[in-house]
């Protein structure tokens, strides 16, 4: 094998590797879009009628189980109904609301008083930067370039016809 052969393939084959993991970062990205942003005041809203329903064992349809957060953000409770709820740390009066600083990463399940299960859970996760993305461009598509690069010097050099 010449040298410029070996390194032509070497080429090519780290450049096939960063092509994929460029590919499969980036749709990775595409389905975590909500988490690559700034902070920002995040709002959940405890309609009328929600103590009711959780005390018939119902769950309020515009209350999700659990919410994703960037880290930084700050998640506000605003409480529209005529009970008292409590979230966590958070105490909401009755047309009230309080909020609470995410200042670190963290799954967070906390007891609530506006679910039937009694528990509401927080996510809270780096949010996805630039450098992030590079990174697992290079965490993907180094290595596999390597491989790549060397399971082709395995195969035979292509040997040109002369005339």
């Amino acid at each position: 094998m010449t040298k410029s052969f070996v390194i032509k393939r070497i080429s090519i084959s780290l450049l096939i590797g960063f092509i994929f993991g460029a590919a499969v970062n980036e749709i990775s990205y595409i389905l975590l879009n909500k988490s690559a942003r700034g902070p920002q005041i995040i709002e959940l809203v405890i309609p009328v009628g929600t103590a009711e329903r959780v005390a018939r064992g119902e769950k309020s349809p515009s209350i999700p189980d659990s919410m994703s957060f960037v880290l930084g953000d700050e998640f506000l409770v605003k409480n529209e109904d005529v009970v008292d709820h409590q979230l966590g740390p958070l105490w909401i009066p009755a047309n009230a609301s309080a909020s609470l600083k995410l200042d670190s990463i963290q799954s967070y399940a906390y007891q609530c008083s506006f679910q039937p299960g009694k528990y509401f859970g927080l996510d809270v996760q780096n949010p996805l930067t630039l450098k992030t993305r590079l990174f697992g461009i290079s965490y993907i598509g180094a290595p596999l370039g390597v491989l790549l690069a060397l399971y082709s010097l395995l195969l035979p050099e292509k040997k040109k016809n002369v005339i």
